[in-house]
């Protein structure tokens, strides 16, 4: 599919093999939930994008984001060494994307934003997905994964009355790459590291919530990477999905059992179907609040490992021990 929004103005919906090579939103047949045909300003003030580079290991922890989200621009990054609790985290506002770029898509094009001395990028390139981040305390990542016999989650969702949300995931691909910062050196293939990477934009809902987990590595030979959420994402198709040697495997409705006040204690997250049983507890916490009036965000990311059980229909149960991952508590008012 070239553009995810058919000559009709309307997206195209379900869950596809392969993504779009653009996300021509500018195409979409906007209206108000009364039916009337919304212009230009209201496309692009309610049009959101953000994409997301996750990096886990045993020694180190890493993620990455930018958000377009029309009146500003956001990026923020953080580095976790397990080992000595120690960690390091940057945040950056941009009014009205000043400084910031962002491709609409998914497999070719670049997102990055800017501010003084600070670079954070994220490059797509057909199956090469790369990150960079260049700070001016000296910090320095570059990260890279390969898509190549991997099969991403790309999957387009009605949001709301009027809305629509393309996502495209992965999970459970080694990554390659090099971190130089206050935590230390270090060589991100020779850390066994595995990478995650979320893409997303549409016409999400204007006041929303979700809850995220992901996680990536190896059990038994087994590269595994997982992906699942409640709250988005999840109407006539769902995004949640787990991957085994990057075949991908759909999973339904999932719940999520934790504590809103204190997110470092364990999480439980099950699927309806069954096949997804485990248990997250947090080592670190990145936190983000915003309330703007118009705009407002009460993010919490959590790091830290899962215990549990995978359950692929028709083969043995996968045991999940002390595997790397994330887990999200997020409200955006937008």
């Amino acid at each position: 599919m070239e553009r995810l929004i058919q000559a009709g103005g309307q997206p195209h919906y379900g869950i596809f093999p392969a993504a779009p090579g653009e996300v021509n939103w500018r195409d979409f047949d906007f209206r108000s939930p009364m039916g009337r045909r919304l212009g230009a300003l209201a496309k692009w003030r309610r049009f959101h994008q953000f994409q997301y580079f996750g990096i886990v290991s045993d020694e180190l922890i890493g993620g990455c984001a930018l958000a377009d989200i029309s009146l500003l621009s956001v990026g923020f990054v953080y580095l976790f060494h397990p080992a000595s609790g120690r960690m390091i985290e940057r945040q950056f506002k941009r009014p009205l994307g000043l400084g910031a770029d962002f491709s609409p898509r998914p497999n070719q094009g670049a997102c990055e934003l800017r501010s003084g001395a600070n670079l954070l990028r994220l490059d797509n390139s057909g199956s090469d997905k790369r990150l960079l981040v260049e700070l001016d305390d000296g910090t320095r990542i570059e990260a890279s994964f390969s898509e190549q016999q991997f099969q991403p989650m790309c999957v387009c969702t009605p949001t709301a009355v009027n809305g629509w949300v393309y996502a495209q995931k992965v999970a459970g691909v080694r990554c390659t790459g090099s971190v130089r910062s206050a935590l230390g050196d270090f060589d991100l293939q020779a850390l066994g590291a595995f990478a995650h990477h979320d893409w997303s934009a549409g016409y999400m809902r204007p006041e929303t919530f979700w809850n995220w987990a992901c996680l990536s590595g190896q059990v038994a030979g087994t590269r595994v990477g997982l992906n699942l959420s409640c709250g988005v994402n999840e109407t006539s198709f769902s995004e949640n999905c787990y991957w085994l040697d990057g075949e991908l495997l759909p999973v339904g409705g999932v719940h999520f059992q934790f504590d809103r006040d204190d997110p470092l204690q364990p999480w439980r997250i099950v699927s309806g179907d069954g096949q997804v049983e485990l248990t997250f507890h947090g080592h670190g916490l990145h936190r983000e609040r915003l309330n703007l009036g118009v705009l407002a965000s009460n993010f919490k990311q959590v790091f830290g490992c899962f215990q549990g059980t995978l359950r692929p229909p028709g083969r043995e149960p996968l045991v999940i021990d002390n595997l790397w991952g994330f887990v999200e508590d997020q409200y955006v008012k937008w």
